[in-house]
């Protein structure tokens, strides 16, 4: 490469020299001036190029930015329309939830309310058949020696006296309720009697309490001679 340039070199000194002796000082200064001017408009001409090119990478490197930007922002907004996707979804869900839930609220609601009218329906018609025992009791007073006491939980205590012969005041007794299904039930009887069972169920089917009395005090009374 250094011969290449030395002879190049020589060459231009060489060509110089025979131009100089060829033409004269005057068109080599022309020549020259010529060509200053034109290396001059070169110069000026590839500066312009050179700033235009260092323009065009700047917004080459703008443009590439704002893509990269376009991108991100792109992505970010992918992004967020699939979060509020799930949002959307989320929010349906509990929507359908709570509709669900309203309505198990409102059946429960009229289940309870169904509920209370039969409670409350049970619970009259059992104080109206405490009532109508209350009524009966200066009848069976009367006519059966018997003693009717209203004690606590609307229960009504029966007490039988001149049962037995030997002893008048001697006191046989039972208490009666209403259970929830509106039934009557015996739920203490003093002396036992092992029948009272069975006079339970049948004052259930029949509803006729005056023979249900009846019955018992008889039971007592046979009780009283063994």
């Amino acid at each position: 490469a250094e011969d290449e340039i030395t002879l190049f070199e020589r060459d231009m000194k060489e060509f110089w020299t025979e131009f100089k002796s060829v033409y004269g000082t005057e068109q080599i200064n022309q020549t020259l001036a010529v060509r200053d001017s034109c290396k001059e408009a070169i110069e000026a001409l590839s500066e312009k190029w050179s700033k235009k090119l260092k323009e065009g990478d700047l917004m080459i490197d703008k443009i590439q930015e704002y893509k990269n930007e376009i991108l991100q922002q792109s992505k970010c907004i992918s992004e967020k329309e699939e979060q509020l996707a799930e949002i959307k979804s989320k929010l349906s869900q509990e929507e359908e939830q709570q509709k669900n839930l309203a309505d198990s609220i409102q059946e429960l609601k009229e289940e309870l309310a169904k509920k209370i009218e039969i409670a409350s329906s049970k619970d009259k018609a059992a104080k109206e058949k405490v009532e109508r025992l209350c009524k009966s009791k200066v009848l069976f007073e009367e006519r059966l020696g018997l003693e009717i006491r209203r004690i606590h939980n609307e229960q009504l205590q029966f007490i039988f006296r001149h049962i037995d012969h030997k002893d008048p005041d001697k006191p046989y007794m039972f208490t009666l309720s209403i259970n929830e299904q509106g039934d009557y039930e015996v739920t203490s009887c003093t002396p036992p009697l092992d029948c009272i069972a069975e006079f339970q169920l049948k004052v259930r089917e029949t509803n006729n309490f005056s023979a249900f009395v009846a019955n018992i005090r008889k039971a007592f009374t046979a009780l009283s001679y063994k």
